[in-house]
């Protein structure tokens, strides 16, 4: 999280580290495949039912994904309130709706590696 966010919105962002990065010798994040943590500050979401329904989108909406997140450590990152005045209820419908479609639009900001092109390659001469 030293680096900038690849991604944000208006409530979320979202961190990208390498997985092969290690400490003391072992490696930081032992997966294959791509690794989803999250990061929900009681700061921005009091209420522990609230920070468990965020939670609980924030893992849906990636699994959901049409393409698989490239092969990282990625965080997400609440990084400002939902409305209590908007959302009075922890586990309401609109708030896991507003936190759905916000997920969303953050992960298709994510570059999806492109697939390699063929290179046509012909003796000139």
């Amino acid at each position: 999280m030293a680096g900038a966010p690849v991604a944000k919105t208006p409530h979320f962002a979202l961190h990208r580290a390498a997985l092969d990065a290690h400490v003391e010798g072992k490696p930081l994040f032992p997966v294959a495949d791509a690794w989803l943590g999250v990061l929900l500050p009681k700061r921005w979401a009091r209420r522990a039912v609230t920070r468990n329904a965020i939670r609980r989108q924030i893992y849906e909406a990636a699994r959901h994904l049409p393409v698989a997140l490239p092969h990282a450590a990625w965080v997400v990152r609440l990084r400002s309130e939902f409305s209590r005045k908007q959302f009075v209820s922890a586990t309401s419908d609109a708030l896991k709706r507003a936190v759905r479609l916000e997920l969303e639009q953050l992960l298709s900001r994510v570059q999806l590696p492109r697939p390699a092109v063929p290179v046509e390659t012909r003796d000139v001469g």
